[in-house]
């Protein structure tokens, strides 16, 4: 079926249904929306924090520790 099909059908079941219901169908209608523009936003932030280069001296940096380092090991059966 297509979009424009789906949407006259969908508009034809709206007006039969009392105003009670309608708004609830506006409700989910709303909750849908909010989600798709959620993840709209999500994935852009990811894509700018990805491509940014805030971090990029944590890659550049020398070790300053090793595991010879370590004093004392958590778990370690002496």
């Amino acid at each position: 079926m297509t979009r424009d099909k789906l949407v006259q059908k969908t508009i034809q079941h709206l007006s039969k249904l009392p105003n009670q219901k309608i708004q609830e169908v506006s409700d989910y209608a709303e909750t849908l929306l909010r989600g798709i523009d959620q993840k709209i936003l999500a994935e852009g932030m990811q894509q700018l924090v990805s491509e940014a280069k805030a971090f990029d001296f944590l890659a550049e940096d020398d070790d300053l520790y090793s595991a010879a380092d370590v004093i004392e090991k958590y778990g370690d059966q002496r």
